[in-house]
């Protein structure tokens, strides 16, 4: 019996600390090869044609060329599988959301120094593993910039629109691997007048924040990173803060969500699965479509059968557009997604299935 091929990494960043950290930490693994490290663009350019590394590791600002410009090229011309490793500041997330726009496959907080970087040997790991498993797209024509939902002015203060939607409709998604881009596409195709939408994604703790302003700036929907108690109201997505859990509950005549603390589930917090029980434990499963999208592990799968059992419209992205499919074939094979939608009609499904919570519909269509 052949041994198993190991993966196959090269590690690019400027600094020296941090290629040696960052070696070590993934020459623990058995599965992990580090073949190369690069100090800059042009040094990795060499060694990916030298190496041929199955996963690229890549620090966003370098010398000569910085690592957002690189990744674009790399993306048009050679797509590999990238881990971003960015600064956790306000400028640091905003160049990993668009790392991760431009094709990166994951994104880990950069370590301040050698004491922070051991904690964070097990997670560069896990992100390498789940990178090396990665649907890649074919090279694009260079110079052909990507399609991107232009930024929208400056909203208005948020206020409910006007809906004829049950008060118990509900909409909730949960995403890891590829979900920030995934989200992106499916939320700018939604008017602003749907059910209250929930969503777990997979994200280190800083850059959840900046995600969710970021998706507000191109959504008709108000998008925001959900705050303890907050009510969820029609037209608004709330997201889950990093490294917190995020559960809704009914009260009275509304949706609040609660964001709390606890153990990880599957390795993750927040944890799709829980976001989910909370819906079916409030009752909320009967005017709920919930649905689970592209990546790694089997979060979400449990708590959407909990919630198709109690009367949930429940669907999984497929897996041709998926970038890793993972959690949604685990919600489909123990039957917890009723269907699996591509991600391009995603929208156009939640739009059709809001309607059928219209008040006035909403008795006949649970019947049916």
């Amino acid at each position: 019996m052949q041994p198993r091929r190991k993966i196959r990494v090269l590690i690019v960043d400027d600094s020296a600390v941090v290629r040696k950290l960052a070696s070590e930490a993934l020459s623990v693994d058995p599965d992990i090869e580090v073949v190369g490290t690069a100090v800059d663009a042009f040094m990795a350019r060499d060694k990916l044609r030298e190496l041929n590394p199955d996963v690229l590791t890549l620090d966003l600002e370098m010398p000569r060329m910085d690592g957002l410009t690189f990744l674009r090229l790399l993306m048009e011309r050679r797509p590999i599988p990238v881990v971003v490793m960015s600064s956790l500041t306000a400028r640091g997330s905003e160049h990993a959301l668009e790392a991760l726009r431009l094709g990166a496959v994951e994104v880990i907080g950069k370590p301040s120094g050698a004491n922070s970087f051991g904690q964070l040997g097990s997670e560069l790991i896990a992100k390498v593993r789940i990178a090396a498993t990665a649907r890649m797209p074919a090279p694009t024509v260079p110079g052909t910039p990507p399609t991107v939902a232009p930024r929208q002015a400056t909203k208005p203060p948020f206020a409910a629109p006007s809906t004829n939607f049950h008060p118990r409709s509900l909409i909730l998604l949960g995403a890891s691997t590829g979900g920030t881009e995934a989200l992106r596409a499916m939320l700018t195709q939604l008017p602003a007048t749907l059910p209250p939408i929930a969503i777990v994604q997979h994200i280190p703790a800083t850059f959840s924040k900046t995600f969710a302003a970021r998706l507000d700036s191109l959504c008709q929907l108000h998008v925001r990173e959900a705050v303890d108690g907050e009510r969820l109201q029609p037209g608004l997505a709330l997201i889950a803060p990093g490294n917190f859990h995020l559960l809704v509950q009914w009260r009275n005549d509304h949706y609040r969500v609660r964001v709390v603390t606890g153990p990880p589930v599957w390795h993750q917090r927040p944890a799709v699965d829980l976001l989910f029980r909370s819906a079916s434990e409030c009752g909320a499963a009967p005017y709920t479509t919930a649905g689970v999208l592209t990546g790694m592990g089997k979060d979400g799968a449990e708590g959407l059968l909990k919630l198709r059992d109690h009367g949930a419209t429940t669907f999984a992205q497929d897996e041709e557009s998926c970038v890793v499919y993972g959690m949604p074939r685990a919600a489909w094979e123990n039957g917890g997604a009723q269907i699996q939608v591509p991600l391009p009609r995603i929208a156009p499904y939640l739009i059709a299935r809001s309607e059928v919570h219209l008040s006035s519909n909403i008795e006949s269509a649970l019947r049916g």
